[in-house]
């Protein structure tokens, strides 16, 4: 451990650093798309206005490889974190705590896929399971009926942002090459597990039981498409977040913007789920005046297919990221983040420019990385 850090609890920097990302408030833009691959938050960062040579770039000691830079003159970040449920956990909560106000993250990753459709397709899930190990069933016992536990479990669904579901989906139709062969599905649901392997339905040599889990995921889960390891996590973590009253943190975030110089940023708006159904509600009706909603949606490439078999070519996968990563791209940029009542004289004090298509940029030059963009 090169630095010295502060509060076990939530360790961080004297400067203020999180500890496993290495950012700090002024680095990351509250637009955030999210990969697992090193080459491919690259690829997409050299999108960026000015390319690769006019962003900021933060590669952590844990692996994390940050990119900041601008989208047709907007605030952007492209982080890549590797895979499964906990380094999306590390994402999430270390970055909710380097900017203050709403976010909009926007997973961009590959997957299975569970349908007979061609690799190289895109899905657009309306809602993420978590598909997990069962740690209390005996595993290195032989298979048998008796056994009181289930080897893996399926949780209740989590939702993407609406909108911000809405504005992929529309953006990828779109952005579509006139020879593309892939479906674009968006009515689907995802699963997500905590193994490439055991709760993916791989047979390996350990004892996983599991050599009939996908045609028992497929009938238990209406509508399931897809397979992968970290969706299911970032909406659950957007969706607690955004339901709850987030004051505490906003008052804590403040106070560290107010530290590094950097203004505060953007807010409210929250969406709930009915805790019994699962079903969507709409609009909280309790206000919540510095509320710092996470918007959160995924857009999957199917780089497998588990019915066929068949995997992408490395021709197709090059392709198929440098034109959704474009559309991703382009469609977080334009995609508008509210701005609180509360931060709304810093930001007119601070601001020094406007988002390109007249929406208020919640991200102010001074005290920050893009301050030295173009």
């Amino acid at each position: 451990m090169r630095d010295v850090f502060l509060d076990a609890n939530f360790p961080r920097t004297a400067d203020k650093r999180v500890y496993h990302l290495g950012t700090r408030a002024g680095e990351v833009a509250n637009r955030i798309i999210t990969v697992g691959h090193h080459s491919r938050a690259q690829s997409i960062a050299a999108q960026l206005d000015g390319g690769l040579d006019n962003v900021f770039r933060l590669e952590s000691d844990r692996g994390f490889l940050l990119f900041t830079g601008k989208c047709n003159g907007v605030p952007l970040s492209i982080i890549s974190i590797g895979m499964g449920y906990p380094n999306m956990d590390f994402m999430v909560r270390e970055l909710r705590e380097c900017v203050d106000g709403e976010m909009a993250i926007v997973r961009l990753g590959s997957c299975g896929g569970l349908l007979d459709i061609p690799v190289g397709s895109l899905a657009i899930p309306r809602a993420s399971v978590a598909l997990t190990r069962n740690y209390d069933y005996d595993f290195a016992a032989e298979e048998s009926e008796s056994q009181k536990e289930q080897p893996y479990r399926i949780s209740k669904p989590a939702f993407p942002d609406e909108e911000l579901h809405t504005a992929m989906h529309t953006a990828v139709n779109a952005a579509k090459p006139a020879s593309y062969k892939g479906h674009i599905l968006h009515d689907t649901v995802n699963a997500s597990a905590d193994s490439f392997y055991s709760s993916q339905g791989r047979i390996t040599s350990f004892p996983d039981h599991n050599s009939n889990l996908i045609e028992w995921l497929i009938k238990e889960v209406e509508y399931v498409a897809t397979l992968e390891m970290e969706t299911f996590h970032l909406f659950h973590l957007a969706s607690i977040w955004s339901r709850s009253n987030s004051l505490t943190h906003s008052a804590s975030s403040l106070s560290l913007q107010a530290s590094l110089t950097v203004p505060p940023d953007h807010a409210p708006a929250s969406t709930s789920l009915d805790e019994a159904s699962g079903a969507r509600l709409g609009p909280t009706p309790h206000p919540t005046p510095t509320s710092s909603k996470i918007r959160a949606a995924s857009v999957q490439m199917i780089f497998a297919s588990r019915v066929s078999q068949e995997m992408i070519t490395p021709e197709d996968t090059r392709a198929l990221e440098d034109w959704s990563g474009r559309a991703v791209l382009d469609a977080l940029a334009k995609f508008p983040i509210s701005v609180s009542a509360a931060c709304s004289l810093v930001h007119r004090l601070h601001r020094a420019s406007t988002h390109a298509q007249g929406m208020q940029n919640p991200h102010p030059n001074i005290g920050s990385v893009w301050a030295s963009l173009k």
